[in-house]
């Protein structure tokens, strides 16, 4: 392949991490907008249905898959992670623009809970979360039924467990991002990608 073609290729990548990234961030801001939890968990699935049924690129529905995968994979999960966090803060900087910014002070409460949590505890939390994305993002392209989308991602927002992308989202629209929220996404990212690829190599070895 030429070096125009793996550009564009990349681009293009880059590209449907990003649209995944708004995708995410409209999740959040449907979670953000209703009072009853439970409902607001459910609901967020519909970022994740979107990525699936559209074929975008969702850093921790992507990173499962890296076992068996070439080097060059690991660099497609930074682009994808990259445009997933462009995504995500566009998603907040635009509803921050309309009447919806009342969201942020809901943003800021969740954000302080992930500011005062210890980085061993985020991490495992995330390997949580990367573990039931797997599971919900692999069972609907063995069968292509939603439920397991719903009943995954409800999952693990009502357990409180720690997601990458979403944690983008809320940190910009809660305006709080600092250099400890910064590494907090990163032991975020090691945890998810951890528990994503947990199944993949059990089951490979």
């Amino acid at each position: 392949m030429s070096g125009s073609a793996h550009k564009k290729g990349y681009a293009r990548m880059f590209a449907l991490a990003v649209l995944a990234g708004v995708a995410i961030g409209i999740g959040g801001i449907v979670y953000l907008s209703v009072e009853n939890k439970t409902a607001g968990a459910l609901m967020f699935t519909v970022g994740l249905y979107t990525i699936c049924i559209h074929g975008l690129n969702l850093y921790t529905g992507k990173v499962g898959y890296l076992v068996g995968q070439p080097l060059s994979y690991l660099f497609d999960l930074l682009i994808i992670w990259c445009g997933n966090f462009a995504g995500t803060a566009l998603a907040a900087a635009a509803v921050c623009q309309t009447r919806a910014q009342k969201l942020s002070g809901a943003a800021q409460a969740l954000c302080a809970v992930k500011l005062e949590d210890t980085l061993p505890s985020l991490f495992l939390l995330g390997v949580f979360c990367g573990f039931l994305m797997f599971v919900a993002v692999d069972g609907y392209r063995a069968t292509q039924k939603p439920v397991i989308l719903f009943l995954g991602v409800a999952a693990f927002i009502l357990c409180g467990f720690e997601h990458c992308i979403a944690d983008m989202f809320y940190f910009s629209a809660a305006g709080s991002w600092s250099g400890g929220a910064f590494v907090r996404i990163v032991v975020i990212t090691l945890g998810n990608s951890a528990g994503g690829v947990l199944l993949p190599l059990v089951k490979k070895g």
